[in-house]
C-alpha cells in the first residue's frame, strides 16, 4: 500500500515536528533512485520528491528519454516518459507509511501525471487550475479549470488517499500580497473538493516579512477551518521562491528562518530550497544538507517566542478579512467552483500582479512598505480595500520594480557574520 502523504503528516504533527521535503528531481532512474534512498536514510521527519522535467510540463513526453540516451541532462523526473515498471522499481522498498513521496510537476494540463502517477502508486500531487495556469502556462483558464476537474477525478476515483496541494499560495513566488495568496489557496482546495478529492494541502511562499507572513498563515488556517471541515488538510510553507541570496551565508539564513517561520506559524511541513538555489540546480548532497539545517533550525526555535506577537494578530485580522472578502466574493459567481474563478478573472475580482497571462486583468499592483510588508498599491477591481484609492498612480519604473524583486536577497545577502562570544572558540 502506498505511504500516505496526511497520516504521515498528521503523526508528526502530534509529535511536535516539522515535516521537512526537497524539490529533488533527476531525470536517469538510478540518479533518482540513489536521491530518494539518501532523502529517506535521514533521520528527520521527511516526506520524497518526484520533480518533473519542463518537458513533461508542457507535454512532451518523446524529448526527454531522447536527451538522456543522448547522455544530456533533463530538469526533472519525465515520469510519464519512463516505463511504468521503471518508476515500480525506483519507488519499490522506499515509497511506505514512512516515507511517502510527492509528485511536484508544473503542468496545467495534469491528466497524463496524474494517470501515470496512479498506475505506478503515488497518490499526491501538487498544483491546481489558476496556480498552474497563472503565469505558467499561455492556456486559457477554463481550459486548465477542465484538466483539473478531470485530473482530481481521476485521482480520486483510482486511488484511496488521493492528495492535492494547492500550489495558490505560491503564485509568482513573490511580489503577491499574502491575502490573495490566501485565497487562491482556499478556493482550489474547494474546487479539489468539488471534484472528488478530500485530502489536501494548503500552500504559503515565505516573503519579505516574518510578522506579514505568521499572521497570513495563521489567517490561512482560520479560514481553511471555516472552508474545509470535512476534509483533511494541512498547511505547508515554502522557502522563499524569489531571487535568492547569492552567498551561503545569507542563503543559510534564509532557508533556517523560513523553518522557524513554518515552526512558529503551525506550519506542518516545509518545502525546502538549498544553499545554492542562485546559481545551479542542486545536488543531491545540497538537498540533503538543505533539509538537516530546515530540521535543526525548526526543532531548536522557540516556540514561546512568536506567541505574544501583536505585528503578527495585526496582520492576521488584516490578511483574514481580505481573503475571506475575496473567497465569499468569488463563491457567490457561481456554484460551480471552476466558472466562479473563471468568471472572477474575467471581471478583474482576482487579479495577480505583475501576471502578464491574457485572462489576468493585469491592473493591479503591490509595494513593499517601510515596514518591509507586501501591500496593495493599485486594487484594480478587487472587492477589498474601501476607500483606498483605485487610480492607476505612477507608473512603477523598472529599478524599483528589480529593487523589489532583489529586496530579499539583498537583505540576506548584507547580513553580516555573527560575533564570537569573548572566549568562544573561532
Amino acid at each position: 500500500m502506498p505511504g500516505h502523504l496526511d497520516t504521515f503528516v498528521a503523526a508528526q504533527r502530534d509529535a511536535g515536528r516539522l515535516v521537512v521535503q526537497p524539490r529533488m528531481g533527476f531525470g536517469p532512474v538510478a540518479t533518482m533512485r540513489d536521491g530518494l534512498e539518501r532523502v529517506a536514510a535521514l533521520d528527520v521527519p521527511v516526506v520524497g520528491t518526484l520533480t518533473l522535467d519542463s518537458y513533461t510540463r508542457v507535454g512532451d513526453h518523446v524529448t526527454p528519454l531522447e536527451r538522456l540516451a543522448a547522455g544530456e541532462e533533463v530538469n526533472g523526473y519525465p515520469l510519464v516518459s519512463h516505463p511504468p515498471d521503471a518508476t515500480r522499481e525506483l519507488l519499490a522498498g522506499l515509497l511506505g507509511p514512512e516515507f511517502p513521496v510527492q509528485v511536484r510537476h508544473g503542468t496545467a494540463l495534469p491528466q497524463a501525471v496524474i494517470r501515470r502517477s496512479v498506475a505506478v502508486g503515488l497518490d499526491a500531487t501538487e498544483g491546481g487550475p489558476v496556480s498552474y495556469c497563472l503565469p505558467y502556462s499561455r492556456l486559457p483558464l477554463a481550459v486548465a479549470v477542465d484538466a483539473w476537474a478531470e485530473s482530481c477525478r481521476v485521482l480520486a476515483g483510482e486511488s484511496e488517499h488521493g492528495h492535492v496541494e494547492s500550489f495558490g499560495g505560491c503564485l509568482l513566488g513573490q511580489l503577491c500580497p499574502p491575502s490573495l495568496l490566501v485565497a487562491v489557496a482556499v478556493l482550489e482546495a474547494l474546487f479539489f473538493r468539488q471534484h472528488g478529492v478530500r485530502h489536501v494541502s494548503l500552500s504559503y511562499a515565505q516573503g519579505t516579512l516574518a510578522e506579514q507572513d505568521r499572521g497570513a498563515i495563521r489567517a490561512l488556517r482560520l479560514l481553511a477551518a471555516e472552508h474545509l471541515a470535512d476534509m483533511t488538510w494541512h498547511v505547508v510553507l515554502y522557502t522563499y521562491m524569489g531571487m535568492f541570496p547569492r552567498t551561503p551565508r545569507g542563503a543559510t539564513a534564509l532557508i533556517a528562518d523560513s523553518a522557524r517561520l513554518a515552526r512558529h506559524a503551525g506550519c506542518e511541513r516545509l518545502i525546502v530550497k538549498t544553499v545554492s538555489e542562485a546559481w545551479q540546480i542542486p545536488s543531491v548532497q545540497e538537498n540533503v544538507g538543505a533539509l538537516l539545517l530546515a530540521s535543526d533550525a525548526a526543532q531548536g526555535s522557540d516556540l514561546l517566542a512568536a506567541d505574544d506577537d501583536p505585528d503578527a494578530r495585526g496582520f492576521q485580522d488584516e490578511v483574514l478579512a481580505e481573503a475571506r472578502l475575496l473567497v465569499d466574493t468569488v463563491l457567490d459567481l457561481d456554484a460551480d467552483v471552476g466558472r466562479a474563478l473563471v468568471r472572477a478573472f474575467e471581471r478583474g475580482l482576482l487579479d495577480i500582479p505583475f501576471c502578464l497571462h491574457a485572462d489576468n486583468r493585469g491592473a493591479t499592483r503591490c509595494a513593499i512598505d517601510d515596514r518591509g510588508a507586501l501591500v496593495w498599491s493599485q486594487l484594480g477591481m478587487l472587492p477589498i480595500g474601501g476607500a483606498r484609492s483605485r487610480s492607476a498612480g505612477p507608473e512603477l519604473r523598472s529599478d524599483q520594480l528589480f529593487a523589489m524583486l532583489d529586496h530579499v536577497a539583498s537583505r540576506y545577502d548584507s547580513l553580516q557574520p555573527a560575533t564570537p562570544r569573548r572566549g568562544a572558540p573561532r
